[in-house]
């Protein structure tokens, strides 16, 4: 497969973070959830990054780029392994993700220890790896260390059988990667020479974007920036390690900010705001042509939303990666925007909307009646649906939209399928509160909504068939 769309078949998803199930973990409720897919006949099953999240809910400041998030898993383990088969498979797990497993347990248990203060904080002996105070730790907290494992193996385990009932059904799992980690990770901690820190293990610099229309002072996420020179003298050896282990849950991943490959925005670790911060470029060329060296063929998905420049497009493309439209940006006057349908191409992966965006009712009914009214224009006019199609409320309007456009792979979010208002957003960027929690609940299900959403799939060749049947 040389991209993330497979040539010559057009493909449907849904987007729906496992915290979404009705149980919030994927027991019973993910097995249901691809029977569900499967009868819909969709292929894709989408979802945010698996992390532990650092503080709250956020998936994308997790405290660790490899380690799962345990609270979204049942059935954790707290015992040690007893049949011999697991044993085995344990054993072979562990050999292949010593390399960040030892760290993430060691860094968990030290923040229990020290009140899940930053890592900055600890003692120098701790702060600074020091071998006799870490060897001693580790003597004076084994099972404790041992069960941090047992359970990262645990959720593997568990993901393992999910992936193979997704397998058996031709459902592709499609993960997310944060591009950026978090400064207070086990992977800052344990490797601060792979980033830009002083000596005092601070950032010099760190992540964000500059000023645009939306925001006057740009936004200033504070992740610490790579230090792209080591890396590329250890042949990105973190990086594939990273992808690798990605790729043992998921078909496809997005690599989200994928623009940030080409040039990242630096902001002085002093500076409060995103203004005084200046373009820095990467070696993302060197990355992905060293990873594709690794693995072959990248099966990833690049997130390419906002100002993007030709460089950005054209290391994309020299990679044949995805890039991504979402519906909702498309209502301006300016015809040469790639949000609109009729400007979407098949190598992209097209959204109603993103876990940022509200949902297709929500936004709609936000809108002015003169912005309504330009949506419903450009959807009636420009969009060839049918009479049958026209009749319909905005969210199964804009749903057929995007299932009829161009692109080889759709995706929508399972609150718009649903036809679920505000209530059901996601994410509203830039606030902290009441996000991360919402849930669907199997009432909410409507018969009819699914079996017209899976006539328009089968009419534009977007249905999957699977052994599965009503």
């Amino acid at each position: 497969m040389t991209t993330a769309i497979v040539p010559n078949r057009l493909e449907a998803g849904i987007l729906l973070h496992p915290s979404s199930l009705p149980s919030g973990q994927l027991d019973h409720d993910a097995w249901r959830w691809l029977d569900q897919m499967a009868v819909l006949g969709v292929s894709v099953w989408q979802m945010l990054p698996l992390g532990l999240p650092l503080n709250g809910l956020s998936p994308y400041q997790c405290v660790s780029a490899f380690a799962l998030n345990p609270a979204l898993f049942p059935n954790k383990r707290s015992v040690p392994l007893e049949q011999p088969a697991e044993t085995v498979e344990f054993a072979a797990w562990y050999q292949k993700n010593q390399h960040w497993v030892d760290d993430f347990s060691l860094f968990m248990e030290l923040k229990a220890v020290f009140n899940s203060t930053e890592w900055s904080t600890w003692p120098s002996e701790y702060r600074q790896r020091s071998g006799a105070a870490l060897a001693s730790f580790k003597s004076e907290h084994t099972d404790a260390l041992n069960q941090h494992i047992d359970e990262q193996f645990a959720c593997w385990q568990h993901w393992q059988s999910l992936r193979a009932h997704a397998k058996a059904l031709g459902i592709r799992l499609f993960g997310d990667m944060p591009i950026f980690v978090a400064y207070d990770s086990a992977d800052v901690w344990a490797h601060p020479e792979l980033f830009l820190l002083d000596a005092a293990g601070k950032p010099t610099v760190v992540t964000g974007v500059p000023p645009d229309y939306f925001s006057a002072t740009g936004q200033r996420w504070g992740n610490p920036h790579y230090n792209w020179e080591l890396m590329q003298q250890t042949q990105f050896a973190w990086w594939r390690e990273r992808l690798r282990y990605h790729f043992d849950f998921f078909d496809l991943v997005r690599i989200d900010h994928f623009r940030g490959l080409e040039a990242a925005w630096m902001i002085p670790a002093d500076s409060p705001t995103a203004i005084e911060g200046y373009w820095a470029k990467v070696p993302g060329d060197e990355l992905l042509a060293c990873l594709q060296a690794a693995s072959g063929d990248l099966p990833l998905v690049a997130e390419d939303l906002g100002i993007i420049t030709h460089e950005v497009t054209a290391l994309r493309h020299k990679y044949k990666l995805p890039g991504m439209s979402v519906l909702q940006f498309a209502f301006d006057h300016f015809a040469d925007n790639p949000h609109k349908p009729w400007n979407v191409t098949t190598n992209t992966v097209y959204y109603t909307g993103t876990h940022d965006n509200d949902t297709l009712l929500g936004w709609f009914n936000s809108l002015t009646a003169e912005q309504r009214a330009w949506t419903l224009n450009l959807i009636q006019e420009h969009i060839f649906l049918s009479t049958e199609q026209n009749q319909g409320n905005i969210t199964d309007l804009m749903l057929a939209t995007v299932i009829q456009s161009a692109a080889g792979l759709v995706m929508l979010p399972w609150q718009d399928v649903l036809g679920l208002g505000s209530e059901a957003r996601m994410n509203v960027p830039g606030t902290i509160e009441g996000n991360w929690h919402w849930r669907f609940d199997w009432h909410q299900v409507q018969s009819d909504r699914l079996t017209r959403l899976k006539t328009q799939l089968q009419q534009h060749q977007r249905y999957h068939t699977t052994v599965v049947t009503q």
